[in-house]
């Protein structure tokens, strides 16, 4: 899988951290560790520890290692890693595309699309995952038949921060509990991912994209997906935000609602995925054929 940005050209990434984990999920012995690494126990001890003042020695070999422009955020003294992770950006530097028929990137991350077919199942990374398993719900899944699939990689270096993509009301919330599994790729392919990790999901009913689920899915090391207790939204505002590790957004839509842009489409298409900023347009809302 490769990574491009908006002008198509190829993003090289740092591979250390793949080949780490194809080797965990290949060989038995690293198998056998995450049946331990995967427990919630021990994703909460992880969590202890980046929250604590022991983890702050941590962050300065990671922003020169991922090379993170520190310019870009808010500044301010960091009381562990996490509250580094979790830092803000200054808005200016991630401007929201208001217009209404736009639509935004909740977050920054890799983004692939996938057109929801009508026999219910996503092919990712060459696994079936069947939508009414990824939502707990059959009923749910099958409003969604023939509608677009959005799902928002991010990892280490990302800002981990994300955003409502309307204005809109919030219906429902749902909690998945599973068991902590990276969102790398290379992991879905030796474990269904995105059906086994814990997730939260809520049902927007928004201004111009119609009823939307948009799920956050949690990873190996995260012990918390923070959302905010915000009943009304507005496009662009702060939805919550993911506690230390590689997260993952999923953004579904009806049928006829929006149209994603084109190089997005192209490289979904041959497997690839596209480096997006939240508030960046898209895609733009459908219009109607009446």
């Amino acid at each position: 899988m490769k990574i491009y940005d908006r002008q198509g050209q190829e993003i090289i990434v740092d591979q250390s951290q793949n080949n780490l984990l194809k080797l965990l999920y290949s060989h038995v012995l690293g198998r056998c560790a995450l049946k331990v690494l995967t427990l919630p126990f021990i994703t909460h001890i992880g969590g202890m520890y980046m929250n604590s003042s022991l983890s702050k020695h941590k962050i300065a070999s990671f922003i020169e290692h991922n090379h993170i422009d520190m310019s870009q955020y808010v500044k301010q003294d960091y009381h562990s890693y996490n509250d580094f992770f979790t830092r803000k950006i200054i808005p200016e530097k991630r401007p929201i595309e208001m217009q209404e028929d736009r639509l935004i990137a909740p977050a920054d991350s890799k983004l692939t699309y996938y057109p929801i077919r009508e026999d219910t199942h996503l092919l990712i990374k060459d696994s079936l995952y069947s939508l009414s398993d990824l939502l707990q719900d059959e009923t749910l899944a099958k409003e969604y038949h023939g509608g677009d699939c959005l799902i928002f990689r991010l990892t280490v270096d990302d800002y981990h921060r994300y955003c409502f993509i309307d204005d809109g009301d919030l219906e429902g919330e749902h909690y998945i509990p599973g068991k902590f599994h990276t969102v790398n790729p290379i992991a879905n392919d030796y474990y269904p991912i995105y059906k086994q990790n814990a997730r939260s999901y809520s049902l927007l009913h928004t201004k111009n994209f119609d009823d939307v689920i948009y799920m956050e899915v949690g990873a190996m090391m995260v012990g918390k997906i923070v959302n905010h207790p915000i009943k009304s939204f507005k496009k662009g505002e702060e939805k919550g935000y993911f506690e230390f590790g590689g997260s993952t957004i999923v953004v579904l839509f009806k049928k006829g609602i929006v149209q994603l842009d084109q190089d997005i489409i192209e490289n979904s298409k041959t497997h690839h995925e596209t480096r997006v900023l939240m508030g960046e347009k898209i895609g733009v809302k459908q219009k109607s054929m009446c």
